[in-house]
């Protein structure tokens, strides 16, 4: 996403769209958690089955990981394990947490503009920040 402005005609728009977000950044955290859940479960026994070989074997675990490569920004994991996996669901579920209290914090902070009554003509103009509000504009019509 982007920074963007939106144009409302009413609080009460705002407040919709605001709570929209928070509805369908909470569907999509449960997800993540759900297969999260899932994956850790099978990193788990993963680690197990790995260890338990790895000290039959008498071998010790490698250190390096032939199986990442990087080009430019990007990291690339070829051959992705369980532990691939968690690592990436657990930071996906940690960064909707965080917009998921940001958007409550929002929220929380509009409650004053309910009050203020008949806006007729009145315009609000909404700088968003990745569909955060970040900054309303009062544009007379």
């Amino acid at each position: 996403m982007v920074t963007q402005i939106k144009e409302y005609t009413s609080a009460q728009a705002i407040a919709e769209a605001l709570d929209k977000q928070l509805s369908e950044t909470k569907s999509v955290l449960g997800e993540y958690l759900r297969k999260l859940d899932d994956i850790r479960s099978l990193a788990e026994k993963s680690k197990k089955i790995r260890d338990t070989v790895l000290k039959l074997a008498g071998k010790k675990a490698s250190t390096d990981n032939p199986s990442e490569i990087t080009v430019g920004t990007l990291n690339i994991v070829l051959d992705a394990s369980p532990f691939h996996e968690l690592s990436a669901i657990e930071s996906v579920v940690r960064s909707h947490q965080e917009r998921l209290l940001v958007l409550q914090k929002v929220r929380e902070a509009l409650k004053w503009l309910d009050q203020l009554g008949d806006t007729e003509g009145l315009k609000y103009l909404v700088l968003e920040d990745e569909g955060i509000p970040d900054r309303i504009l009062f544009k007379i019509a």
